[in-house]
């Protein structure tokens, strides 16, 4: 069912890293999500009348919310598409994110409603109808929401949505809470006991969950999300792969929404390879790197001695102290000046975010005096510096 909805109204629909194909995928999927939590809403709500039950009710407004989510979504995707313009120069990929964070805003706001109704229900419960053709429709409403979740984990793989992965761990929290619903109605139907305030109690809250998790993930890129190892491992692999440079260091993502990022990094060329050549190089791979990765890469070029025997040594002898000290710990833009009587190493030490400065302080102290003992002559200029990877 889902290739053929993609095949039927999504243009193109292979080429995933285009910004318009991405906008048709989210156009779809927010229609789906408004036609079947609709058609939910309408059903449930009918039974929850019937029976008399504020669990089904409460579950069938959750699925209001829902509709009303895919119906942000929809507006929120169709004004992410839209090209970058004066105002906006990186585009307005982010309203995905903001979007989906009213949805989850909405989400919380309905569970807490609920919550206030169901508590009243426990407080004074009132009696129950008992039907098994509601059970029915209900347990087919838990396979409708099995389905939306699939699907939307589905076009979650294919565009790298964190909207639609929001709606599929949304879809699946449905089912969860559905199948509480169903069971209140069963034990009252069996054995006679009311437990449709507590389970309303529950569905609640299981709501108002839903839409914390979906707003913490929804506002993390906003916020600001250090960069996943192994995009950094590729983009770095994909610098370092060029002739003439060296090495690199000191990458950063910046996210503008799915499919618009921008990136800095440093990469070390040889300092006595003119120039121009230098730069020739770096522009090459900021274009390519936009073919490939589809991100606009700026590359601070950094010359470093490759040729120098001493530079060398003294390299070498700080990177098997530094792997010796902590082996988390990296270092670059390694340069040595040498004087009369003393010889200057400087470089940065990149270290875990979570050390803090007496740890940071009492780290540089260790290196120097590993490396003082080797070389007395030694006088170290160390900057400090945390990585922007995932730390894992």
């Amino acid at each position: 069912m889902t290739d053929f909805l993609v095949k039927m109204f999504v243009k193109d629909y292979e080429n995933t890293e285009d910004a318009q194909v991405r906008t048709r995928y989210g156009l779809m999927a927010s229609s789906v999500g408004i036609f079947c939590n609709v058609l939910l809403f309408l059903t449930k709500l009918l039974i929850g009348l019937l029976v008399n039950s504020i669990s089904v009710m409460a579950d069938a407004f959750n699925n209001l919310s829902d509709a009303a989510s895919s119906i942000i979504a929809f507006i929120g995707v169709k004004i992410a598409g839209k090209p970058a313009d004066e105002e906006h120069p990186f585009g307005h990929g982010r309203i995905e994110y903001i979007s989906a964070f009213i949805v989850a805003f909405i989400v919380i706001q309905v569970g807490f409603s609920l919550f206030k109704t169901s508590l009243g229900k426990v407080l004074h419960p009132e009696e129950m109808i008992f039907n098994e053709v509601s059970v029915v429709i209900l347990f087919l409403s838990v396979g409708v929401k099995l389905w939306m979740a699939i699907f939307n984990r589905k076009l979650d793989k294919r565009i790298n949505s964190s909207v639609m992965r929001a709606t599929s761990a949304d879809s699946l929290g449905d089912v969860v809470t559905t199948s509480a619903t169903i069971f209140s109605i069963l034990v009252y139907g069996i054995m006679g006991y009311n437990i449709d305030g507590i389970v309303g109690v529950i569905v609640s809250v299981l709501v108002m969950w839903a839409g914390i998790s979906i707003a913490k993930d929804t506002l993390a890129p906003l916020i600001g999300e250090p960069i996943d190892p192994k995009l950094y491992r590729e983009i770095s692999d994909f610098v370092e792969g060029y002739d003439g440079i060296v090495g690199s260091h000191d990458l950063i993502v910046h996210n503008y929404g799915p499919s618009r990022s921008m990136a800095s990094i440093h990469a070390e060329v040889p300092n006595d390879v003119n120039v121009e050549v230098s730069h020739e190089i770096i522009d090459k791979i900021e274009k390519e790197a936009q073919r490939h990765f589809g991100i606009f890469l700026v590359i601070h070029m950094d010359p470093i001695e490759t040729k120098d025997s001493k530079v060398k040594e003294f390299r070498s002898m700080v990177k098997a102290i530094i792997e010796k000290v902590d082996s988390k710990v990296s270092f670059h833009d390694f340069r040595v000046v040498e004087g009369e009587k003393q010889v200057n190493l400087i470089f940065d030490l990149v270290v875990p975010r979570d050390y803090d400065e007496e740890k940071r302080e009492a780290l540089r102290a260790e290196i120097t005096k590993w490396i003082t003992e080797k070389d007395e002559r030694c006088c170290l200029v160390i900057t400090v510096e945390s990585s922007f990877v995932v730390e894992q």
